[in-house]
Order: structure tokens, then C-alpha cells, then sequence
């Protein structure tokens, strides 16, 4: 099996090089700035430190988001630009479903949601707001269950519809780690929801819009 070179750009960077859901090699960087100045050196970074060529990369997996405009479309170009000159097969995962199996690999957390309380993932939307998942574990194969989002919304919003719902769920709110969005990806290849939807997922317009331009007076 070939190797896979999973991105994602939703909050800081992280690549990373897996082969068979094993982490080789990983680049992390919290900052949320400079997306576009760092991705590439980062994926230069991982491929030298697992002493890996481009054309051995059989697969690439990139983060969808949800996440602001700018950072996320840095990460999927890169993605979809790598796996074309690579010739590799490129697949999307919802970066939540990562923060969700990192969160579940806690055994005290697993246990939690194993007895029926539900995991809320959320991550910073800015504006006040975040982006939020409701999950209620994992697959056999080892797949996040999403079972409401993502959204995006006020916290103070997704507490009151947490309390409408009748559920106290467990929240965390952690870094997008690529390794982990590798391994979700091998077992939605499993369960056969292996998707190659890269589309963005935004969930609200982007802060920065064209200029109406100037009024001609007839």
C-alpha cells in the first residue's frame, strides 16, 4: 500500500505522512496566519522526514473544514495541486470528524459517550461564533458518527439548542491533527463512505466580497 499525505488548513497547518493508518512523519503549526507562505515548505518537510518521493504518495486527504475562507482554500489547493502532480487519488474529510477521533482515543471520554452521552466537537469561527458537531462515537471500523452539524453558530445559541435537544453532551475543543484526519479517512474507506468531496465547507459567506464599484450617473 502506498503512502498518504493528509492536510489541513482549518485552523493552524498540519500535514502529515501516514501508510496504513501508521504516522510516519507530521508538521504542526498553531498559527492561523501565513497558510499560503507555509504549506508548502511543510509538505516538503514531512516527505523528507519519512525519506519519501512525491510519486510514492498514492493518496491525499485533505480537510474540508468548516473554517474561515482564506486559511481552508490554501490547504485544498495545495492538496488538489499535490495530488495532480502526483498522480495521487484525492479524498475530503470534515475536520471536526478529526478533533472527534482524537477526542475518543481518551479512554474516560469513550466511556462517557459509550454509555450514551453525546460528544459536542467545536472550534473557533471567529465573529463570536464557532462551528460545532454532535457525535455519538465511532464505527466499528473506527469512524467518527456525526449525528447533527456541522454548523456554525453563537455559543450561547448552541447551548440553549443543546438544552432543546435534552442532551448535556460532553464539548471539546481541540487542534485539527493530520495524522488523525488520515486515520479517519481509512476507516470511512472500511465503512465505504470514503468521499472525494473536497468542497469547501465555509457554512457563511466570506468576510472579504467584491466591491460594488462606482455608480455611473446617466
Amino acid at each position: 500500500m502506498g503512502y498518504t499525505l493528509a492536510i489541513d488548513t482549518s485552523a493552524g497547518t498540519s500535514v502529515a505522512l501516514t501508510r496504513s493508518g501508521a504516522p510516519i512523519a507530521e508538521y504542526n503549526d498553531s498559527s492561523n496566519m501565513k497558510h499560503a507562505e507555509g504549506i508548502g515548505a511543510a509538505i516538503a518537510d514531512v516527505l523528507a522526514q519519512g525519506g519519501v518521493k512525491a510519486k510514492d504518495v498514492a493518496t491525499v486527504v485533505v480537510g474540508r473544514g468548516p473554517a474561515p475562507f482564506t486559511g481552508l482554500r490554501v490547504g485544498i489547493a495545495a492538496a488538489m495541486m499535490f495530488a495532480e502532480g502526483a498522480g495521487a487519488k484525492l479524498f475530503g474529510v470534515v475536520s471536526l470528524d478529526a478533533i472527534a477521533l482524537e477526542a475518543l482515543s481518551d479512554e474516560a471520554i469513550a466511556a462517557q459517550v459509550a454509555a450514551g452521552v453525546p460528544l459536542l466537537i467545536t472550534a473557533d469561527a471567529r465573529r463570536q461564533e464557532v462551528y460545532w458537531g454532535l457525535y455519538s462515537g465511532l464505527s466499528k471500523s473506527g469512524a467518527p458518527i456525526c449525528i447533527e452539524g456541522p454548523g456554525v453558530i453563537k455559543p450561547a445559541a448552541l447551548a440553549e439548542l443543546m438544552q432543546q435537544r435534552g442532551v448535556q453532551p460532553i464539548e471539546v475543543s481541540a487542534t485539527v491533527f493530520a495524522t488523525r484526519l488520515s486515520q479517519v479517512f481509512d476507516a470511512q474507506v472500511i465503512d465505504g463512505a470514503a468521499s472525494q468531496d473536497v468542497s469547501a465547507l465555509y457554512l457563511r459567506e466570506p468576510d472579504a466580497v467584491p466591491s460594488p464599484g462606482k455608480k455611473v450617473s446617466g
